[in-house]
């Protein structure tokens, strides 16, 4: 039975439904059997008394060796004394293994272990720049999952990996993505965004991107820095765009509420009667908080509040100081 637990074959037939665990553990169990017969022909040999036995060859009697003791295999009290010479660890497989179950010492390890491993993460995002709102990231968690589901064996990435071969893979994950993502075009529809911003080198910018049900993706960014943004100007640059996602897959444009933008999107519904244009809620709303702030009333009212705050704010502050004040005095009366 312990050759057929262990997967040892050769006298029986091994079983293929035991654990890995209980595997490890009967093989432990044989080579224990295997060194205690071991010790006792040892302790046989050791034992024989020389001197009794060259006496009973002159007598014509038969020796009579010391007896050793019971195997620690053989009995309850044999088995028991077995067990506690065993380590608990022997019964058990190693978890140092891809994919097996963490250790006991790391399910205990104390506050100071994990704040150490925080302090060493800390250290690395402070030395390479990293901006703090990246553990933010869903991505953040999921990644110390896996390594830590490797355990000591797992090593980084080389700078060489990093921008060659893993790079490469994310592109096509990518490519893949948004290839499904296109596939569910034609089925349900989209709709096709262009937002237009300046960055800080002071360019204008439109990117274009389309959304539906499944998700939204990006398509480019255009550099309009030097294009006079004339209404047929926009035409042409959305219908590039238009024709690059299918002109039949959209039923919806959405741009900023400017007049030229306005024009183009009538250029658009000509051109393409299936696709409707609607301006940006979003800027529609800040041009609505812009024209009431430009009220005299308004803005004398914003400029007063502005005043309040800032004496709301120093007046905060003061109590807080005597309220520390108070308790720092009490503490030492």
């Amino acid at each position: 039975m312990k050759y057929h637990l262990a997967k040892i074959p050769g006298q029986i037939k091994v079983c293929n439904k035991v654990t890995e665990d209980v595997e490890l553990q009967f093989k432990r169990l044989l080579e224990e059997n295997k060194k205690n017969k071991a010790e006792k022909r040892k302790y046989t040999a050791d034992c024989y008394d020389v001197e009794s036995e060259t006496q009973a060859e002159e007598e014509g009697e038969a020796p009579n060796p010391v007896q050793p003791p019971a195997p620690a295999t053989m009995g309850d009290k044999g088995k028991r004394r077995a067990i506690a010479a065993t380590p608990i660890r022997s019964y058990f497989k190693e978890r140092t293994t891809l994919g097996s179950q963490p250790a006991l010492k790391s399910v205990l390890a104390s506050k100071q272990v994990n704040h150490k491993v925080k302090l060493g993460l800390a250290r690395w995002i402070i030395d390479a720049r990293i901006p703090f709102n990246a553990i933010q990231s869903p991505y953040f968690q999921p990644t110390l999952d896996g390594v830590a589901a490797i355990g000591p064996s797992f090593k980084g990435p080389s700078y060489d990996e990093m921008r060659v071969h893993l790079l490469a893979d994310l592109k096509k994950e990518c490519q893949l993505l948004v290839e499904g993502y296109r596939s569910s075009w034609k089925r349900t529809g989209c709709t096709l965004m262009a937002d237009g911003w300046t960055n800080q080198r002071q360019r204008t910018l439109i990117n274009f991107l389309v959304y539906c049900p499944a998700g939204m993706s990006f398509v480019k960014s255009v550099d309009a820095s030097d294009m006079i943004k004339t209404a047929d100007t926009l035409f042409k640059l959305f219908a590039e765009v238009i024709e690059w996602v299918g002109s039949s897959n959209i039923v919806h444009v959405v741009t900023d509420n400017a007049a030229n933008y306005v024009s183009a999107g009538k250029l658009i519904h000509e051109k393409y009667p299936n696709i409707f244009w609607s301006p940006c809620a979003a800027h529609c709303i800040n041009l609505i908080l812009k024209d009431i702030a430009s009220l005299p009333h308004i803005a004398d009212l914003a400029s007063r509040a502005s005043k309040v705050t800032v004496f709301v704010y120093n007046h905060m502050i003061f109590l807080s100081w005597l309220r520390k004040e108070k308790s720092g005095k009490k503490l030492f009366d």
